[in-house]
């Protein structure tokens, strides 16, 4: 079993999508072991984002995910991570294979809905940052 973690970001929730998205990994088989609604803190999103510091879109991605709620969620199955980033479609919404999250929902590129652990160290730093281990079901 592996598990990852996906966030609905503000566009997602402030739109209602949540449980929508949510319905989508859980009747794909995905169980769902962590689970809450927050509002992201500059100090949390910063540390998020903290690969993309250097860029010049940092402080847009920090802006955006702090601009409202999001949904953290916990997931764990079998190949989660890959399994959750098809799911989600391309992070450019006009990329995205029709069936996705993002060729559903997304409008933009810059409010594209969801985010995704891309392979494992990230999903493991992701659900370190949004989760404690107390949180998660095991």
């Amino acid at each position: 079993m592996e598990r990852t973690f996906a966030m609905v970001k503000p566009d997602g929730v402030r739109r209602g999508l949540s449980g929508v998205i949510l319905d989508r990994f859980i009747r794909k088989g995905y169980r769902v072991v962590g689970l809450k609604q927050l509002v992201i803190s500059r100090e949390l999103a910063e540390q998020h984002y903290a690969e993309h510091r250097e860029r010049p879109f940092f402080g847009e991605l920090v802006e955006f995910i702090t601009s409202g709620p999001v949904v953290a969620m916990a997931l764990e199955g079998e190949g989660a991570i890959a399994g959750l980033r098809t799911m989600m479609g391309a992070t450019n919404p006009k990329d995205a294979t029709p069936g996705t999250i993002r060729a559903d929902f997304a409008t933009t590129i810059g409010e594209n809905i969801i985010h995704g652990s891309a392979n494992a160290d990230d999903a493991a730093r992701e659900l370190g940052l949004f989760f404690s281990d107390a949180e998660l079901l095991k």
